[in-house]
């Protein structure tokens, strides 16, 4: 196991910008965009990006606040399964096309935009866009100090900004 080249949440600036950063963050979580999207739409950013840390976050908090373990095993393969909803499947394909960027050179699809309008008002998508935009970032802080999924406990990150 490779250990963590910095813990984040000691080192003062970290520490500081990651209040900030959860700050950010509640504002998404507050909003109408439906929580278990939420959930959903960070797990699959963060499986894309490998970051077993959020992975390990929002595998343990989706499942504390009544997430299906079929939904969530199935999340890797959402186009593949029966159990998403077609809103979910919208919010799912924009996590991917929006974390995927390089790979898309037209970032989020016209098609996909499409579908995220039939099911979300216009509050709700600027919640999935700050949340793709975040997660993305919270992956790419993770992935970078090495920091490992495993350990986390239901409510553990929001308690430490607290």
């Amino acid at each position: 196991m490779t250990e963590p080249r910095l813990n984040l949440f000691e080192n003062e600036i970290g520490a500081r910008f990651a209040k900030r950063f959860a700050n950010a963050g509640m504002v998404v979580m507050q909003s109408s965009l439906p929580h278990a999207t939420q959930e959903l739409v960070s797990l699959r950013a963060s499986q894309i990006n490998g970051c077993g840390w959020c992975i390990d976050m929002h595998t343990k908090e989706a499942a504390a606040a009544g997430e299906t373990a079929v939904r969530l095993h199935l999340v890797a393969a959402w186009r593949e399964s029966t159990v998403f909803s077609e809103a979910e499947q919208a919010a799912l394909a924009f996590a991917e096309e929006g974390t995927r960027l390089a790979d898309a050179y037209q970032g989020v699809s016209d098609d996909t935009w499409a579908q995220v309008r039939k099911h979300y008002d216009d509050d709700q998508i600027a919640a999935l866009v700050c949340l793709v935009a975040l997660i993305n970032a919270a992956n790419r802080m993770a992935v970078i100090v090495h920091q490992q999924g495993g350990s986390y406990e239901p409510g553990m990150f929001t308690a430490a900004m607290s």
